[in-house]
């Protein structure tokens, strides 16, 4: 069984896209998930790009994601991502911490479009799809 994996919005963009790095993500789909907040990162871009948004939500529910819920824990959990990742900080947006936070909660090896995470040090494992 493939390693349970969680998706940043630029990934799934990625994928939605067919960017490079998006046949590295489409392999990893029947273990993946995305956590509430990045979902509403991919929603909200696709629908700034022009995509109408029921195309957008049909887009995104054809991948069949599990979605991971944002909680007050998730919460607590992207303030010490932030924190952690202070000289990097203009390198992770709200989205990002979350999405860090939840892979570190879930034991899940994120997998991201962004090569600014390649130098994180947050104690998540990140795969840099291109």
């Amino acid at each position: 069984m493939p390693e349970a994996v969680l998706l940043d919005a630029s990934a799934v963009l990625a994928l939605l896209h067919e960017e490079p790095g998006s046949a590295q993500v489409a392999a990893v789909l029947p273990a993946a998930a995305i956590g509430a907040v990045n979902l509403a990162e991919v929603l909200i871009v696709l629908e700034r790009h022009g995509v109408p948004p029921a195309d957008a939500r049909r887009a995104v529910d054809a991948l069949a994601l599990d979605v991971l819920r944002a909680d007050d824990e998730t919460a607590r959990a992207a303030a010490v991502v932030a924190a952690a990742g202070r000289p990097a900080r203009s390198a992770l947006s709200l989205g990002d911490c979350f999405c860090l936070a939840t892979a570190r909660l879930t034991g899940r090896t994120v997998l991201t479009a962004d090569r600014a995470w390649a130098g994180l040090r947050t104690g998540v494992k990140v795969v840099v799809v291109r």
